[in-house]
């Protein structure tokens, strides 16, 4: 950038920002000379007679060749030519000045009559504050994941689809300790995805991120927000740990309920073979559909318009075509989102939120299905059941379900924005207000925020047992969730112990799954690839979280920042959840059955297997003694 607005920026007296500088394109960043001054100089042009090659061979110096006038203008920092007295580091791409000068090369400067330059850390200070705004880092985590999708591919789809197959065999094979395993090896993940994240925000080892690119001088320590970002999600992994350690102590004596549980599934499994390849249907759907929305999303970011930026009056450079120093046209050029593209940024995000849950619950209604034929068909085993029941039930949803599945993704999906919006708004809201209602401020906002996430939680509920009732009575979505919520509301002992237990083995599962994810791809980007160089990334913490959940954006353009939930532990985790609704599915669809056959035939189920009798028996008793005479 041009050293003297950088130097201005820096100054408190001075109007103009670092991001106005004006700026060429060097291959190398530059450093002072060890026994003499260099020069860096503008493109050559007008009276300059040097070939691009050749400016670049003499190291972008043509100062012996300046006119009087062109040399007394470099001299008062307006250039053409500017002196390299700072050192430079490659930051994110971009040449950064260190605020330690080179003696020898400040000295030939003063020798040559040259304006006095200020050595202080308000330029360091500037730098920081430029490189580390919202919108900057936002782009870089959006360029993060265009650099690092072979990772995204491997951590973010093919692995979880494996790991997904084969915990779905071992719960079909080994169903009694699967439980277990999945608490052990939950803890495990989460701890050594914990010390990853405290490896990488350098609170262990003296492996920190960097936001040098390459080498750079041993008292280079330039911190970004990415670093703020790490130690938060540091602090977050460590709750998270100790919250799983502490209620995988709680739920131990509650193993063997939901060992009972998942043998129910296991055998529905069993029966129907189909089910265990079907989530590939929606997986590979889900695939194509992440490819092209993850294209769009880096077209999206890439877009806007290229504007003069608007700088200060004192701002002037020597403008070689014009032969004289021009005040008007010393200012960089930057990209603009125009609010067109901002609305179209979080409608694609919307849509991506939208569609996922779709799909899921398109998945979710299948699998209901064919479990609902099994159970209906009594158990019984026929040359139909093992495959066509998923067939027939992949019609059904296509010809008669699809409107009321997307009804209960739409649903869901607004309600989600509405608490992203009024969160948007409460950290706007932060800054303004006076004291004297600051305090119902945020009243209002927390309990609307606590409000809405407890509207959704319930929802999301609603939407899965809605989409059973779909499959099992061929009902519309309101008409079906209020079917759901009767039988749920009737039998709601019965389900509590079935589901509770079974629900926090199943959503544990998921989690290994996603852990396990995000541990492969730290490890991936832990490689000297993603270290340094061309495809150096400005954080692990977008790109492992894309491939182990869904994400949003906190706002757009300069108020733009990091994502919420999270990319390669997303998508491990919506994989995760297209393979784990078979055993879910299968377990809700089963008792949601069981209670409809209760209630058609007086309170005793005619089409129950054996196995599941035994598992309700015990709560069918309690809930008899409950009721009373």
């Amino acid at each position: 950038m041009n050293p003297n607005q950088v130097y201005q920026s820096g100054l408190k007296s001075s109007h103009i920002d670092l991001p106005d500088a004006k700026a060429i394109c060097l291959m190398e960043c530059p450093l002072p000379a060890e026994d003499g001054l260099n020069f860096v100089c503008d493109y050559p042009e007008g009276d300059i007679r040097l070939s691009i090659d050749d400016w670049i061979d003499r190291d972008y110096d043509y100062f012996e060749f300046l006119t009087p006038d062109m040399r007394n203008s470099s001299l008062q920092l307006q250039g053409p030519c500017y002196p390299v007295i700072f050192p430079s580091v490659n930051v994110y791409w971009s040449c950064q000045f260190i605020a330690r000068a080179s003696n020898v090369s400040l000295k030939h400067w003063q020798q040559m009559g040259g304006v006095s330059i200020d050595e202080n850390m308000l330029i360091d200070k500037t730098i920081h504050n430029a490189i580390n705004s919202k919108s900057a880092v936002l782009k870089r985590y959006v360029a993060d994941i265009g650099k690092s999708w072979p990772v995204l591919l491997l951590c973010g789809g093919f692995l979880p689809l494996v790991l997904s197959v084969i915990w779905l065999l071992m719960i079909r094979y080994f169903v009694a300790g699967m439980p277990w395993i999945t608490v052990v090896v939950f803890n495990a993940l989460v701890i050594s995805v914990t010390m990853f994240f405290y490896i990488k925000a350098g609170w262990i080892g003296h492996d920190p991120l960097t936001v040098v690119i390459g080498e750079s001088d041993p008292y280079v320590n330039i911190g970004g927000r990415e670093i703020n970002h790490l130690h938060a999600a540091s602090v977050l992994m460590t709750i998270v740990m100790i919250l799983a350690f502490l209620t995988s102590i709680a739920i131990a004596r509650r193993i063997l309920v939901a060992t009972s549980v998942l043998k129910v599934a296991a055998k529905v499994i069993g029966e129907v073979h189909a089910l265990i390849s079907f989530p590939t249907v929606p997986f590979l759907i889900l695939a194509i559909f992440y490819i092209f929305w993850f294209s769009a999303t880096l077209h999206l970011f890439s877009a806007g318009q290229v504007i003069r930026n608007d700088c200060n009056t004192d701002c002037c450079s020597y403008d070689l075509k014009l032969g004289k120093v021009n005040c008007d046209s010393c200012c960089g050029y930057s990209i603009h989102y125009t609010p067109h593209i901002g609305i179209a940024i979080l409608f694609h995000f919307f849509g991506c939120y939208w569609a996922t849950q779709f799909f899921i619950g398109c998945s979710s209604t299948v699998i209901a299905g064919s479990i609902a034929s099994y159970y209906w068909a009594r158990g019984e085993v026929s040359h139909d059941i093992p495959f066509r029941t998923v067939v027939s039930s992949l019609k059904r949803m296509v010809c008669y379900s699809l409107g009321s599945v997307a009804l209960g993704s739409l649903i869901v999906s607004i309600i989600e924005w509405l608490r992203f919006i009024l969160e948007t708004l409460r950290r706007r809201l932060k800054f303004v207000d006076s004291a004297h209602d600051s305090w119902f401020g945020k009243t209002v906002s927390s309990s609307s925020q606590c409000c809405l996430g407890c509207i959704d939680w319930t929802l999301k509920s609603v939407n899965r047992n809605a989409y059973i009732m779909i499959a099992i009575t061929g009902k519309g979505f309101f008409k079906a969730s209020a079917l759901a919520t009767g039988l749920i509301i009737k039998n709601v002992l019965r389900i509590g112990k079935v589901n509770v237990i079974g629900d926090v083995i199943l959503m544990l599962g998921k989690l290994c799954v996603s852990l396990l994810c995000a541990l492969f791809a730290f490890i991936m980007l832990d490689k000297h690839k993603y270290r340094s160089g061309h495809n150096k990334i400005s954080s692990p913490l977008v790109p492992v979280l894309v491939s182990g959940h869904h994400q949003a954006l906190q706002d757009v353009g300069e108020e733009a920042n990091m994502f919420v939930e999270q990319v390669s532990w997303a998508l491990g985790y919506i994989v995760a959840k297209l393979f784990f609704a078979v055993v879910e599915m299968s377990i809700d669809t089963i008792i949601l059955s069981f209670c409809q056959d209760t209630e058609e035939h007086q309170g005793n189920a005619q089409y129950a297997p054996p196995l599941l009798m035994e598992t309700l028996d015990e709560e069918s008793e309690l809930q008899r003694l409950t009721e009373g005479p």
